[in-house]
C-alpha cells in the first residue's frame, strides 16, 4: 500500500465523521443528553486524528498524483489548501470536544456552553470538509471539475479542452 492508497483510505473519515458527529451533537443538544453529546465529541476527536493521518499521507499522495495525466499542480494545490483549512478546523473541534467530554464527565455547569461552541465549529467543519472533499475528488474524477462540460474527446480518444465561447 503506497501513500496515495493510504491517503484515499483515511481521508474520508474526517469529512464523514464530522457530518455524522454534527447530527449526533444536534440530537444531544435538542434532547439535553450529555451521553449523546459525548458520542459526538468522540466522533469529532477521531475525525481530528484521521485528519492528522490524512495530512501525513497527503504529501506522498501528491508525489504520485502529480505524475498522472490530467492532474495539474493547480488542482492539487487547491485541494491541499482546503485540506489544511479543514485540518485546522478539525484540530480545534477535537480540542473543544476533549474539553466537552471532560466537562460532561465532571457534570460541570459550563458543559452546555462548550456543546454550542463545538456545534459552531462542526458546522464550519462540514462546509470546509465539503470543499476539501470536492477538490480532492477533482484530482481523479474529471467529471466533477468545473470545466467538465467543456472537455471533448478527439477521434483517438484523447481529451481536449473545448472552446468556452
Amino acid at each position: 500500500m503506497n501513500d496515495a492508497h493510504l491517503h484515499m483510505v483515511v481521508n474520508h473519515f474526517p469529512i464523514i465523521g464530522t457530518f455524522f458527529g454534527l447530527g449526533i451533537l444536534l440530537a444531544g443538544i435538542f434532547m439535553k443528553n450529555n451521553v449523546i453529546k459525548s458520542v459526538a465529541y468522540i466522533l469529532f476527536v477521531v475525525a481530528g486524528i484521521f485528519a492528522a493521518v490524512s495530512m501525513a499521507t497527503g504529501e506522498g499522495a501528491e508525489e504520485i498524483a502529480e505524475k498522472l495525466p490530467s492532474v495539474t499542480d493547480q488542482i492539487i494545490h487547491e485541494h491541499e489548501e482546503m485540506a489544511e483549512k479543514l485540518a485546522i478546523v478539525l484540530y480545534a473541534l477535537g480540542l473543544v470536544s476533549l474539553i466537552g467530554l471532560y466537562l460532561n464527565f465532571i457534570n460541570h455547569a459550563k458543559a452546555s456552553i462548550v456543546s454550542y461552541f463545538a456545534l459552531v465549529i462542526a458546522i464550519v467543519g462540514v462546509f470546509v470538509g465539503k470543499q476539501a472533499g470536492t477538490t480532492g475528488g477533482e484530482i481523479r474524477h474529471t467529471e466533477i471539475r468545473a470545466n467538465a462540460n467543456t472537455a471533448t474527446v478527439d477521434q483517438n480518444g484523447v481529451g481536449e479542452e473545448g472552446d468556452d465561447d
